[in-house]
């Protein structure tokens, strides 16, 4: 597989781009001059527990939004992305339905994931909140939909997402930031199990024995944060850098590999052109057993948003 990272890639500040700003801007620019001619990624896909296949790479949106973000996204399909995530409470639907209309792409090709907030839990409410989210995004289905946060009627959401599974509106239904105990709650008497746990992790919140109890009970592990938004000086860590330097790639598709070689679905975001094809470059190299040791000794068991728990 050949995989254009671009000789650019190393000369952008991730950090930068992570804080928005002139990059984000540029990045736009980037996208609106074309980079459809580019040569596609392969993305390889993983079977869920309901046998439905998703991308075990996609996009990211959170923080995306405008002219920005529906550029981003056909931009990013235009790379070979076929993962789209999104939310409510992100308030970008609207762009990222743009953006997937506007990359022209065969509906059936892309795997687009939206969440129900917390305001909208509970039977009625979830089922509104389900549809606006769909007319946003122009959508007929979802792939799969998320409760955002295990908050207020949470059986009552997931009895009305079950409806929506069975009548074929969404393809797949999971949860986000639950914790085993209240995963094992609400899969007590549900129909339906959740396939997907999209959670807070990355190497310095590895989240391992979150990691075993998800494979245990045949749920797949998804990072919302794959690089803690650079928190903790993420890009510029020694440890990362050095197994980077070993395999001639970049930090950033050092994490992202480390990921999926531990068997997590990732979702990295950008606003810039370069770094969205850069975090693509990860499907010709793996990780060994010394560079995930390595890896592990970073692990600080707290999460790096602290304002989000």
């Amino acid at each position: 597989m050949k995989i254009d990272r671009g000789s650019s890639v190393r000369m952008l500040s991730r950090r930068a781009v992570l804080k928005g700003g002139a990059l984000a801007a540029a990045g736009l620019a980037l996208g609106r001059a074309g980079w459809a001619a580019d040569e596609q990624v392969s993305i390889p896909h993983i079977q869920l527990g309901n046998q439905v296949k998703m991308p075990v790479l996609g996009f990211g949106t959170y923080g995306l939004t405008g002219d920005v973000c529906a550029e981003s996204v056909a931009d990013a399909i235009a790379a070979g992305y076929r993962l789209i995530d999104t939310a409510k409470v992100y308030k970008n639907e609207e762009a990222v339905g743009a953006g997937i209309k506007k990359s022209g792409i065969d509906r059936k090709s892309l795997f687009v994931t939206s969440k129900i907030w917390v305001d909208d839990a509970g039977y009625e409410p979830a089922k509104r909140a389900f549809q606006t989210s769909l007319d946003k995004l122009q959508l007929e289905y979802l792939d799969l939909y998320l409760i955002h946060r295990p908050r207020g009627d949470v059986r009552g959401s997931w009895k009305a997402m079950e409806e929506l599974n069975a009548a074929g509106r969404i393809r797949a239904i999971g949860v986000s930031n639950f914790d085993p105990a209240q995963l094992a709650s609400l899969t007590v008497g549900a129909k339906t199990k959740p396939v997907i746990n999209q959670i807070e992790t990355h190497p310095f919140f590895q989240e391992t024995a979150e990691r075993e109890s998800l494979r245990g009970v045949g749920v797949q592990m998804e990072a919302w944060a794959p690089f803690a938004e650079g928190r903790n000086g993420m890009f510029t860590n020694p440890v990362l850098e050095q197994v980077a330097k070993k395999h001639g790639k970049t930090v950033a598709q050092t994490i992202l590999r480390w990921h999926l070689d531990r068997g997590s679905i990732a979702i990295p975001r950008s606003s810039n052109p370069s770094h969205r094809r850069e975090n693509l470059g990860v499907f010709d190299f793996a990780l060994d057993a010394e560079d995930m040791r390595l890896i592990a000794g970073l692990d600080l068991n707290k999460t790096q948003f602290p304002e989000w728990s």
